[in-house]
Formats: structure tokens, sequence, C-alpha cells
């Protein structure tokens, strides 16, 4: 099993994901890479998406996936778009047209970000 750490773009974690008004059946998160990460991974003929100037990629399970906090603690809450967290997934064979799948095995949140996730506290 494989680890690697991003940042938090998108997420269905407590129930499955939803595309154009129907359920996918898939929990998903979608992670912004940094360059060595996204070079790492595409050496690896997993295809990834470009928004912004940043790599990301989606990784999926048909199943729940454990989510837990630097503690080892069961993660409850809302996870924040910027949050940072570390992956533990898998790489499946090769697709000749959509490359090396990903499947999500569990997460580690190592830093919450705030709700609006822009990491910047309002009000202050």
């Amino acid at each position: 099993m494989a680890l690697l750490e991003g940042t938090v773009a998108f997420e269905s974690l407590t129930r499955t994901e939803e595309y154009q008004g129907q359920d996918t059946g898939r929990y998903t998160i979608t992670l912004t890479l940094d360059d060595e990460i996204a070079e790492a991974l595409s050496e690896q003929g997993v295809k990834l998406r470009s928004y912004e100037d940043t790599s990301q990629r989606k990784f999926a399970s048909k199943f729940p996936v454990k989510v837990v906090d630097a503690n080892d603690e069961r993660f409850i809450g809302p996870l924040t778009r910027g949050s940072k967290v570390r992956l533990a997934y898998k790489m499946g064979d090769p697709h000749p047209v959509h490359g090396v799948p990903t499947y999500l095995n569990a997460v580690r949140v190592l830093e919450l970000a705030d709700d609006d996730g822009s990491g910047i506290d309002e009000g202050f």
C-alpha cells in the first residue's frame, strides 16, 4: 500500500459521490498535489488533472473509508477544502485509455483548514 500527502480540493467520504444528479456508488477525495508527488504518479501511469497550475487526482473506493486524525482517533466532522491529509491507496492495473486507477484505502487528517478553505480566520 502506498502513501502520499496532499491538500483536499473536493471530498465525498461520509456518503457516496453524486455526479450530475446520479449516485456514483463511490466514496471519493480529490487532492491537490505538489509537483514532486504529481510527477511520481504520472511516471507510474496515473493520469492527473490540471487546475490553476496545480495537479489534482481523484482517489475512490466502493466501500466506506477509514478517516482518522493525527492521533489515530476517528475523525468526526466535515473535511474542509484546503485541509492537509495523508492517503493510503493502492494502484490498479493499467488501462490503455484511462491510465492506472488509484483506489482509496484510508485518510489521515494532518491539518484541518478553516471552513471556507482559505486558511484565514475572519474577524481579525
